[in-house]
């Protein structure tokens, strides 16, 4: 079917050689698993009256945690990974009827999609766990009874973060907890994981305060360190199951490009277009299909152009299409999963919130539209289709961005690369002083704390107390500050500083400042669930910026210069090429706004904002004078080419670090004054850094290689945005030459060999 199905496209009219590769994922056969003891007589049952066979990595699991170890379960999507952490939970709450068990998910839509399965365990083997969800949507009315009666409670960080400083209301669960839960750890990465990092040693310090030792389960998808990041994410050691013992069914994979419309190859047709006439083919056929979107403004449009084109060619299937996105209703999400669980949608276009574990059953087909940023986010996403036994397809359709066109070229280099390691960085100050800030004010920091908090626990003291946000009394120091310790601590941010957005005094969302200088500035185009605001004022003083709801065909861009300066150098290559790493003081004045209709000007507003400075990590390379000297010989522009290798390895990057290019900042010279010589900057977009720098640093050589090669084989004469322009250039890609890149890049390689 799936075969006949790939066939018949070929063969329609707007077929023009999309199919850039089909790659075969051949059928698995199940691995069965045997348990070193058996299961006590209600959960024997129920596993055999749901004619349940447990996989080798479900029993190695099982196995692993009833020793009262701490587990790592690093499998695939759909693998079955919930009952392996389940049944261990369950066990040890029937055998301590005063046990209990904290369950800690990434999204909602996953936290109620879990109670369901739950209860119906719970149901199934007469275990009363009385199960709750304990999250910002829970009535007050039933809080405090949730917190004295269920035995497992299932919430998310954010909560989390709220609730521990009332930890002594939750003094007889924590007194009891067995277990930790963490589903979809992969999760938490970059500055939102090691956020999480500090909070779960805050629950281990509070836990701790209880007389309680829980054992932690961590559920993930496959990364490629799952024992170090486990390890840094909870300061605990783990045992790892990685070996899927699943059945699936055989899997077509094919790479889709967007044909070019132009004679000169530097522009694709619309990826949107592309995907909605692709959805629009396997609703046509009948296969169920999933198609993922990069934002909620996009799932809503190629939902909306589906059911048009539908509604042309085959009426009754329109109504059998859907949108699906966070902002949603609980109970309208809820609908759509059970109605596409039941067969009764056809097509779905989703943003990655259907990417997580929540159960909507097996799929023909899924679609995703642009590459998600990292091959982890793909195969959770292709994952999504052909469970069990059944065939399935999955079409990644590619953006004109350097990422996916590398890709496209070079196919093999995504089926055959290892998944990404997860970033999580234990040395950023200026997340552990806003968590020791926290921990101060749900119980007295003292020298004890340091097995909690290894990291710089003193040093952070000295700077806490400096700002008389902690003091010193004779328990231990305390917190001092005037406001909510919480509430001045993002999970998804390093500074404190964020600016709320209002609309006629609504709070409409909150931005990080830097976010906020590029989209909030007075007179800035905000786009906001789709729809279009216009920034009125933006207060530094208060951080708040003011906004107006108003329909416009136009946008508006921020331009910036960046200035780059190394303050200390923590290490040098000593090769033929000098690279170096360390902390460098970043300052980006933005100067400028442009207002534009599609890629035209329509006109330049001068921008009067205090520059925006702070401290990173990054690293450096440098450019030697006769590499200059060879593109000047070729009349080519050497500052364009240093700006254009720049943007390339930046796009390039995320094949490295688990990152997005908007997490990484550059800066490229023809001369640098602490240097003194041409030198190309790539340094990590948020305070104090997050790791992304060191890891890209230590695979400096292959970063560059994988750039040259996509440089080299873009089918553009000039440069394009599938090589060197980039959608976040402050200088409008002014100036870029591309082929002085090629020359800087060959003969940087060169010198790594010699």
């Amino acid at each position: 079917m799936i075969e006949d199905f790939i066939r018949s496209i070929k063969h329609t009219q707007g077929y023009k050689k999309q199919i850039v590769h089909e790659e075969e994922i051949p059928a698995q056969d199940a691995v069965f698993g045997e348990l070193e003891k058996p299961l006590p007589e209600n959960l024997h049952l129920c596993l055999l009256n749901r004619e349940i066979k447990l996989y080798s990595h479900q029993a190695q699991a099982i196995n692993i945690a009833r020793q009262g170890k701490n587990v790592v379960i690093a499998t695939p999507t759909a693998s079955g990974k919930t009952l392996a952490f389940n049944i261990p939970v369950l066990e040890a709450l029937s055998n301590d009827k005063k046990a209990t068990a904290l369950y800690l998910y990434p999204t909602k839509a996953l936290t109620n999609d879990q109670l369901k399965v739950l209860k119906n365990l719970e149901k199934d083997t007469g275990i009363k766990a009385d199960a709750n969800v304990y999250d910002g949507d829970t009535p007050q009315s039933q809080r405090a009874s949730i917190r004295e009666n269920s035995r497992i409670i299932l919430t998310n960080p954010y909560g989390l973060h709220q609730y521990l400083p009332w930890h002594y209301k939750w003094r007889t669960f924590l007194q009891n907890l067995k277990f930790i839960i963490i589903d979809e750890a992969h999760v938490y990465r970059g500055v939102y994981g090691s956020n999480v990092a500090m909070l779960l040693r805050r629950l281990l310090r509070i836990s701790s305060f209880y007389n309680a030792n829980p054992q932690i389960i961590l559920s993930s998808a496959t990364i490629a360190n799952p024992a170090e990041h486990a390890k840094k994410l909870t300061g605990k050691d783990f045992e790892i199951v990685t070996n899927d013992g699943s059945p699936r069914g055989k899997k077509s994979f094919v790479f889709w490009n967007p044909p070019f419309i132009d004679s000169t190859h530097t522009t694709r047709r619309s990826t949107h277009q592309e995907t909605k006439d692709l959805l629009t083919l396997n609703i046509l056929k009948n296969l169920q299909t999933l198609c993922f979107t990069t934002s909620r403004q996009m799932a809503e449009l190629i939902s909306r152009w589906t059911k048009e084109e539908l509604n042309r060619r085959s009426p009754k299937l329109s109504n059998a299409v859907t949108a699906y996105r966070a902002g949603y209703l609980p109970q309208e999400r809820r609908d759509i999963e059970n109605r596409l669980k039941n067969k009764n949608l056809i097509g779905v276009v989703s943003t990655n919130a259907l990417e997580l574990g929540i159960d909507i059953g097996s799929l023909d087909s899924v679609i995703i539209s642009g590459y998600p940023g990292t091959v982890i986010s793909t195969w959770q996403q292709a994952g999504r289709a052909g469970r069990t036994s059944s065939d399935s397809l999955v079409t990644l359709v590619a953006f004109q961005n350097p990422l996916d066109q590398y890709f496209m070229k070079y196919p093999q280099d995504f089926f055959g690369r290892p998944h990404e390691q997860a970033i999580i960085d234990l040395h950023n100050q200026y997340i552990s002083l806003g968590h020791i800030m926290c921990a101060a004010s749900e119980l007295p920091i003292t020298d004890e704390d340091k097995s909690f908090f290894p990291e710089p626990l003193s040093e952070s003291i000295v700077v806490l107390e400096a700002e008389k946000l902690v003091r010193k009394t004779p328990r231990g120091w305390v917190y001092s500050g005037t406001a909510r310790a919480t509430e001045v601590v993002s999970l998804e941010s390093i500074s404190d500083k964020t600016v709320t957005v209002t609309c006629n005094g609504r709070l409409l969302e909150t931005l990080t400042l830097n976010k906020a200088y590029e989209e909030a500035h007075a007179g800035a185009v905000l786009l906001h669930q789709g729809e279009t605001y216009i920034s009125q004022e933006l207060d530094l003083t208060q951080l708040v910026a003011k906004v107006k709801q108003e329909n416009v065909n136009y946008y508006t861009e921020a331009l910036k210069d960046v200035n780059v300066a190394i303050k200390k150098t923590y290490e040098e290559s000593n090769s033929r090429v000098k690279v170096g790493l360390g902390e460098l003081a970043i300052t980006e004045t933005y100067h400028t706004y442009l207002t534009k209709t599609h890629d035209e000007i329509v006109k330049r507003t001068p921008l009067s904002l205090p520059a925006l400075s702070f401290s990173t990590v990054g690293f450096w390379f440098i450019v030697l004078d006769e590499i200059r000297a060879e593109v000047e010989a070729g009349g080519l522009d050497f500052a364009g080419g240093l700006h254009a290798a720049e943007h390339a390895m930046i796009a390039i990057s995320p094949i490295f670090a688990m990152c997005d290019r908007w997490d990484i900042g550059g800066l490229s010279t023809p001369l640098h004054p602490d240097t003194g010589e041409a030198t190309i900057f790539i340094y990590d977009g948020f305070e104090g850094g997050i790791g992304i720098s060191e890891t890209l640093y230590s695979n400096v050589k292959p970063l560059m290689e994988k750039t040259l090669k996509l440089i080299e084989t873009c089918e553009c004469k000039d440069g394009c945005p599938s090589c060197i322009y980039s959608p976040k250039c402050g200088n409008q890609n002014e100036p870029l030459d591309k082929k002085a890149a090629k020359i800087i890049l060959s003969a940087i390689l060169k010198q790594f060999q010699s």
